[in-house]
This record gives C-alpha cells, sequence and structure tokens, in this order.
C-alpha cells in the first residue's frame, strides 16, 4: 500500500471521528480566528494521528460532552494537517506549549485552562472525559 494514500485514510478517519461528535472543523486562519472570538465557552480539541489521539483524546471528545454542562462551541483544529489554522488556534493558548493531541478551553475568547498531552497520554478515555467534565463543571451553565 502506499504510504500517502495510507496515512489520508488514517487522517481521514481522525477528522471524521471528532466531527461526527459534533465538532466544528477548523480548517483556515480565518474561520480559527472566528471561533474564537464568539461569546461564551469554547472546547477546542486539538487532534493529531498519535495512538493518544486515536485511542484517548478522540473518544473522551466524543463522550465528554454528554453531560449536564458543556461547552457552548465545540471546535477541532489538526496538528500536523491544517497547520496555519493550528498555528493560529496556539495564538490564543498564551502561556501553553504547543502540545497535540490537546484541549484548550476558553471563555470569551481567553485560555481559562488547557489538559495537555500530559494530562492525556498515559491515562483512559474515561479519566480524560473526567478531567474535562470537571472543566465544564468549573465553567460552564448547566444546558
Amino acid at each position: 500500500m502506499d504510504f500517502d494514500l495510507f496515512m489520508k485514510d488514517v487522517v481521514d478517519a481522525a477528522r471524521s471521528d471528532v466531527k461526527e461528535a459534533g465538532y466544528e472543523e477548523l480548517t483556515t486562519p480565518e474561520s480559527v480566528e472566528e471561533a474564537m472570538n464568539r461569546e461564551g465557552s469554547t472546547l477546542v480539541m486539538i487532534n493529531s494521528t498519535c495512538g493518544c489521539a486515536g485511542g484517548v483524546a478522540r473518544p473522551a471528545a466524543a463522550n465528554a460532552i454528554h453531560y449536564d454542562k458543556r461547552p457552548d462551541h465545540l471546535v477541532t483544529v489538526f496538528a500536523g494537517q491544517d497547520r496555519e489554522a493550528t498555528d493560529k488556534a496556539r495564538e490564543y493558548f498564551e502561556g501553553y506549549p504547543p502540545s497535540s493531541p490537546s484541549f484548550a478551553f476558553l471563555k470569551d475568547g481567553k485560555v481559562v485552562t488547557m489538559l495537555e498531552r500530559s494530562d492525556i497520554e498515559g491515562y483512559s478515555a474515561v479519566d480524560v472525559v473526567g478531567k474535562l467534565q470537571k472543566v465544564f463543571d468549573e465553567h460552564c451553565e448547566e444546558i
């Protein structure tokens, strides 16, 4: 099998997982800027093709949002694939180094907290769901 075709399939599946969960995919710097400047709370899932993204972060992203409290907006950028969009998103994560996969939680365009790769890798998807829902409890309104 051609490696490029294989990677395209991997990336397409990774994109699909997050979009099917209800996250808006941001692929351009302009779409990132528009999304980050929305009022309210926003969860940004920084997607990637690594094992901890597929085995932990994407399942956590899909399941954490089925909760009494959740962010107003769910968006995703894909590190290593949509580089300009990811770079633009990371401009909003002041004080946090680039990390993927990861989750950034923003309120009114300002980063409140992040779950970095170190908060994901080595944990189960259930653990990460709990970490995200703790953020939701602290910063989101009941739906």
